[in-house]
This record gives C-alpha cells, sequence and structure tokens, in this order.
C-alpha cells in the first residue's frame, strides 16, 4: 500500500497485482485496494507455483516457504505481462533487511535478476539505499522523492501510513500457508504420496485432520460442521466419504488405494472421532464415488479411543 502511494504521489498509474494459489488469497489485498481505490487484478499461477514450492532453487525458509523463489517467480510473470497491460516497469512493497533471507541485499538482487526484469524492478522504500534502477535512470520516476527504510522494524512503514492517512492496513506477518509448520508437514506429506497433484487436494490441506494410513492412502477427518461441509464439496471422484450413523460425528473422506483393510481403518477412526460414548460397535456409511454414481453401503466398526490412531494423523 505505501510503495503504491509512494509512486502515484508521481503521477503515475499504478496496477496492482495480485498473484494467488491455494497457499494465499486474494482477500485481504482486495481489501486493500478497493480503500485506496487502486486498479486491482487477481492472477492465479498456481501450476507455475507449485513447480517453485516442489523444487526451490533456494532452499526454504523455516517450513516450505521458498520465498526467494517465490518472488522471483511472480516478478517473471508481471514482467511477462507489461506490454499486455501498458505498463512500464515494475515495483514492490519490499523493503531491504526486513525479511532476513529473501530481503537481504544479496537475495533481492538475485530476485531481480532470476526475474528477467532486472533493472526494472523498483523497490520504492527502499531505492535510495539501493542501486539506481531503469526507470530512476530514464527519469520515469524521481529518486529522490523515493524512500530509504531499512531493517526489521514496522515503525517508519506506520509513521508513513499515518501521514498519508493509511489506518487500515492488514498485520505484517501471516498470509502464507506455507510459512506455517502444521501445513507444511501436509503438504510434504501429499507431494510425498502424489506425482500429479489436484488443486482441490491442496484446498483439502487447510480442513480437517489428516491420516496418513496408507503409502497411498488418505484419510481425512473434518473437525466441525463447516469442515464437513468443505470435505464433501472437495471430494474426487475417486474417493470414499464416511460418516457415522449411529452417533453425531464428522463427515471422513478417504483417497487413494483402498482396499477392504485400509476402508475397515477408515471406518474404525471416523467412529472414534464421532460421539459413541458407551458404544462398542458404530455403523459407519460408506459412500463410493465412481464416474458420478453413488455406492452405499454401511459398515459396523468397532469403537476405539482416538489416541489409537494418533501416530497416523499427519
Amino acid at each position: 500500500m505505501l510503495a503504491a502511494e509512494t509512486i502515484r504521489a508521481q503521477g503515475i498509474d499504478v496496477l496492482a497485482f495480485f498473484f494467488e494459489t491455494p497457499f494465499f488469497g486474494p482477500e485481504r489485498a482486495q481489501q486493500s485496494a478497493s480503500a485506496m481505490d487502486l486498479a486491482f487484478k487477481v492472477v492465479n499461477i498456481t501450476r507455475r507455483h507449485l513447480e517453485v514450492v516442489r523444487h526451490p532453487r533456494s532452499g526454504y525458509g523455516s517450513a516450505m516457504n521458498p520465498c526467494v523463489d517465490c518472488h522471483a517467480l511472480m516478478f517473471r510473470i508481471a514482467g511477462e505481462m507489461l506490454d499486455s497491460v501498458g505498463a512500464a516497469f515494475v515495483f514492490t512493497g519490499e523493503v531491504l533487511g526486513q525479511r532476513p533471507m529473501s530481503q537481504n541485499r544479496g537475495s533481492l538482487n538475485r530476485i531481480a535478476r532470476e526475474s528477467g526484469l532486472r533493472d526494472l524492478l523498483v523497490r520504492p522504500l527502499s531505492a535510495k539505499l539501493l542501486l539506481p534502477t531503469l526507470p530512476e535512470e530514464k527519469g520515469w520516476i524521481q529518486r529522490e522523492e523515493l524512500l530509504d527504510f531499512q531493517g526489521r522494524s514496522r515503525r517508519p512503514q506506520m509513521e508513513l501510513a499515518n501521514r498519508l492517512n493509511i489506518s487500515d492496513y492488514p498485520s505484517p506477518g501471516g498470509g502464507c500457508l506455507l510459512t506455517e509448520k502444521g501445513f507444511s508437514r501436509r503438504l510434504k506429506d501429499l507431494l510425498t504420496a502424489r506425482a500429479d497433484v489436484e488443486t482441490r487436494e491442496l484446498e483439502l490441506l487447510k480442513s480437517g485432520r489428516h491420516f496418513r494410513i496408507g503409502p497411498h492412502t488418505k484419510l481425512v477427518v473434518g473437525r466441525n460442521k463447516l469442515e464437513n461441509e468443505i470435505i464433501q464439496t472437495l471430494a474426487g471422484e475417486q474417493d470414499i466419504l464416511l460418516k457415522s450413523v449411529s452417533a453425531p460425528g464428522p463427515t471422513a473422506l478417504l483417497s487413494g488405494e483402498s482396499s477392504g483393510d485400509l476402508i475397515n481403518m477408515a471406518a474404525a477412526i471416523t467412529a472414534a472421532y464421532s460421539d459413541t460414548a458407551g458404544q462398542d460397535v458404530s455403523d459407519v456409511r460408506d459412500v463410493s464415488i465412481r464416474q458420478g454414481a453413488r455406492d452405499i453401503r454401511v459398515l459396523s466398526a468397532p469403537v476405539h479411543d482416538k489416541a489409537e490412531f494418533k501416530a497416523l494423523m499427519i
């Protein structure tokens, strides 16, 4: 938001891009753009981004976040779109030294180089501490009107926001699921088990409890009504949905290989997370989805303590 206002203050039209994947959504950015009356476009980059997540040239951060390669990819795609939107250069809100891995001087230079933008990539908030870019040298923007922020403190940004009467802005951290260790464990498990991953499988990682019950078999168990609905919506054509019919309980989704033993285990886990207190056996409805048709049967599953399945949880 601050970078955009800094550039717009020089009489330059700005188009904001948000690069969307299942790991980060555009809602907060859309709100910010609306508050600033800023032209805004969402570009889905899931397929290209997933390859970066699988094989990051610069490695991961604290979890499965390939921040350096992710930034380079986003700026590369922005560069590919310059002509189509009638733009002359790309700028970002990065601040020198704010992120130790992805915003140190070496990483900023590497990102500019590997994105292909090189000196067409401007960082207005730290520009006075960096080498002049082509837009500065050509006089498209005035270097003296850019800023010299650096370091991890957000105080200078907050002070600038106050001067610009920007009061409704997002918190500085968060937003990317790849930085969350729990989510990253689920993602790593999925990418290890499957070579070709569907977008719905990535979305499914956000909901429920996940169990790896076989090398190529996973069970997702809903934790509340909303998650149950999400899980049911994301079921694929080869998946199996399970739900206790003896007691209130979660919707569970079994994906991958589904032998009789694996289905019985899935039913037992579904029963364990249902309200089966005092019951020795629970009936679980098994709905197989094949080519749009539904094959329904009821299994009798022994009721176990859920702690018995903890070792299978991802």
